[in-house]
């Protein structure tokens, strides 16, 4: 008898899975960005999203969630009913590296959320104030080095405090350190003056280099970029070998989201980051896509958590 039970009701599980599959998504699905309106991503995650709806016939839902590099975002994942109606579009601030940045989090970074699909990567630009007396990254840590500790740098992200601190540090120069809540504001006190270097996603600095409102000196990739090829690398212009820092952007959800929502949401982002209006928009900002599954964004994350947490570590930059 208890056989028969327990045979009916595996049975009914597997129908409910089914059906739950067939059926996904049946109402709007809400997006959680950890980062502020018009942040690079923020406009990741409404670029692809929307490729997305089309896909799964669902509306999605995005809602801005900054402060603390994205802790604040994040852990409303984390805690959220994991469904599958609730997702993030994370960074390598979110998933990776604030772990390293923080003393205590609010849950497991290794285990609070499942990955469900990677988007793309694309590196920073470092820059600075006009009014800064430098033409070239060698200038300006020259003039860093004749003013220690007088020049200031902006932040709205880990990855953008991480990269200024690796250069600081391995360049042998000290600046202060601002932070901001989002990318915009940061690059509205560059342009204004307020703060001397800011390092940021192509997304928030690439418009205001070729705009000439701040002046780019160079990029955070391995070699140059072919958006600007006219920048050079940070190794290229210092003449370093093992200075590189790439943001990323991938979807997250709550642990325990269902297999079903899992797949059907890593199908439709793959689909999205094939499509050639996304490509065409984001290839001019340095984005380059990378479809994959949610086990190859589990198994990138790891090495990801680990490279971050080497690269906080090199910027001495102390657990808050």
């Amino acid at each position: 008898m208890k056989t028969k039970i327990l045979f009916a009701l595996c049975i009914a599980l597997m129908v409910a899975c089914i059906s739950y599959a067939q059926n996904f998504p049946t109402k709007p699905i809400r997006v959680i960005v950890p980062f502020a309106p018009a942040s690079a991503t923020d406009l990741v995650a409404r670029s692809f999203t929307a490729k997305m709806s089309e896909t799964l016939g669902q509306n999605f839902i995005v809602e801005n969630k900054p402060g603390a590099n994205g802790l604040i975002g994040a852990d409303s994942v984390a805690k959220a009913v994991p469904d599958g109606y609730t997702i993030m579009v994370g960074t390598n601030s979110t998933n990776a590296a604030l772990k390293s940045l923080m003393k205590k989090l609010p849950y497991d970074q290794d285990t609070a959320f499942s990955p469900v699909a990677y988007l793309g990567q694309v590196p920073l630009i470092v820059a600075i104030n006009n009014e800064v007396p430098a033409k070239t990254l060698r200038e300006l840590v020259n003039l860093a080095k004749s003013k220690p500790g007088l020049m200031t740098y902006a932040s709205a992200s880990t990855s953008q405090r991480v990269s200024t601190e690796m250069l600081l540090s391995m360049a042998g120069i000290q600046m202060i350190y601002v932070p901001y809540k989002s990318g915009p504001a940061a690059m509205t006190d560059l342009i204004s003056g307020q703060v001397n270097v800011f390092t940021a996603d192509f997304a928030v600095m690439l418009p205001q280099v070729n705009a000439g409102k701040v002046r780019g000196l160079a990029v955070t990739s391995t070699g140059r970029s072919k958006t600007i090829p006219e920048l050079p690398s940070v190794n290229e212009a210092l003449g370093l070998k093992d200075y590189e820092l790439i943001a990323y952007f991938a979807i997250f959800a709550p642990a325990g989201t269902p297999t079903a929502a899992i797949q059907g949401l890593n199908r439709a982002a793959n689909q999205a980051a094939g499509d050639k209006e996304l490509l065409q928009r984001f290839s001019a900002l340095g984005f380059e896509t990378s479809p994959g599954t949610p086990e190859a964004l589990g198994e990138r994350t790891k090495l990801e958590t680990v490279k971050w947490a080497k690269a906080i570590r090199e910027a001495k930059i102390e657990p808050e």
